[in-house]
């Protein structure tokens, strides 16, 4: 065994000799050519073999460092990056961009002190766009690592500014944006948690995360302090209608009802809560009571897609079919995508014998309907859904 393994050892070392005299036979052309073919093919192990003997071979020409240096970076071989790229300084101060790419490197290695002011630079002052896009990124976290939130948010704002449909730059914004909202809130509970701004963050922060229970405390807290603040109604009465939805509650749906009339005393004009307690009516069969919140929410808000769609709705119930199109009309032309209003248009074209536009409607609704739920244009509100006694065919 002993001598099977010094065998193989002998032979790993006389492979690498035969591949280090190969590279010393090749010219620094041959080398360069066969790092460029590497590095185009992403073969980063070949590439990195290439530049390394031509680094090697030409140890004093810094651009020689600044590939070799590249090729580690894309390896996420940070320190050999590092290296690199530092001694390319060395030998030549004035080589444009390799501070940002060093800045790169040691943000990879979680030096952000150090990789600031590289990445400032490249961010702000250069004109390459990827550069400047992997800077930013870069950038936006070591702001956040090193604790400077106001210039992490900042930077977030200039990179969505500048690359708005990027996904990797909106999914770390959002983070940026997340945890600012985060230590903003936190510092609003240490310097005044029973202040009504401080209920009413919580009641938020307790409704987004489903705790229904809490978010009503921490409202009534709100409203205990300031009755007539507006919008607190409202979120109470979505908090309401949610817990009545998870536990069959009447008490909480009658409540939500009486919350959303309520914000409506505060705001006549708020639409949102005018459309709630018309569903609320719509579906218990109250149509006169439906009409009346559905009419005042599209007056105050003629683009409402969603109050069109139930007060549509609402019409057919009351024997108004010809009205309801009408309705229904402007909620597809402002929501396409509602499967809901394409059914129930199909539903009122058959009421006025009108079947080539009742086919037309029942076609989008059945291609909409087999890509998945309607799409929502207003996810304050509760979303308009089929009844039971509306069975598509």
């Amino acid at each position: 065994m002993n001598g099977c393994m010094r065998a193989f050892g002998k032979g790993i070392i006389g492979a690498l000799c035969l591949c280090a005299a190969v590279a010393r036979s090749q010219t620094p052309e041959e080398l360069a050519q066969r790092g460029r073919a590497a590095l185009e093919a992403g073969q980063y192990a070949e590439a990195e073999q290439a530049y390394a003997a031509l680094v090697r071979q030409e140890p004093n020409v810094a651009e020689m460092h600044v590939t070799l240096g590249m090729v580690y970076f894309k390896e996420g071989k940070f320190d050999n990056s590092t290296r690199e790229l530092r001694r390319a300084l060395q030998l030549n101060p004035r080589l444009t961009r390799v501070d940002s790419l060093l800045a790169m490197a040691l943000s990879e290695r979680g030096e952000y002190r150090d990789a600031l002011p590289g990445l400032e630079k490249g961010f702000h002052q250069t004109a390459d766009k990827e550069l400047r896009r992997m800077c930013g990124l870069r950038l936006e976290r070591a702001y956040t690592s090193l604790h400077s939130d106001t210039k992490a948010v900042q930077t977030a704002l200039d990179l969505r500014q500048a690359y708005p449909d990027d996904p990797e730059v909106l999914y770390y914004s959002s983070k940026v944006f997340g945890n600012s909202a985060f230590l903003t809130a936190q510092k609003l509970f240490q310097v005044a948690p029973q202040s009504v701004w401080g209920a009413m963050a919580a009641g938020e922060a307790h409704e987004s995360q489903g705790d229904t229970d809490a978010a009503v405390r921490d409202y009534e807290a709100v409203l205990k302090q300031d009755p007539a603040r507006p919008n607190v109604h409202f979120r109470m009465g979505r908090t309401l209608l949610a817990r009545a939805e998870g536990k069959s509650d009447e008490a909480d749906l009658k409540r939500a009802a009486e919350e959303f009339r309520a914000e409506l005393a505060i705001d006549p004009a708020n639409a949102n809560a005018a459309y709630e307690p018309g569903e609320i009516s719509r579906r218990q069969g109250d149509g006169a009571e439906a009409r009346k919140y559905f009419e005042q929410a599209v007056g105050s808000y003629p683009s409402f897609e969603e109050a069109h769609v139930g007060l549509a709705a609402t019409l057919v119930m009351q024997g108004e079919p010809a009205l309801a199109q009408e309705h229904l009309q402007q909620a597809v032309a402002l929501n396409p995508e509602d499967s809901v209003a394409w059914y129930r248009l199909a539903q009122v074209d058959r009421k006025l014998g009108k079947s080539d536009e009742q086919q037309k409607a029942l076609a989008e609704f059945a291609h909409l309907r087999s890509q998945g739920a309607a799409v929502q244009s207003n996810a304050e509100v509760t979303p308009q859904r089929l009844d039971p006694t509306e069975r598509p065919q």
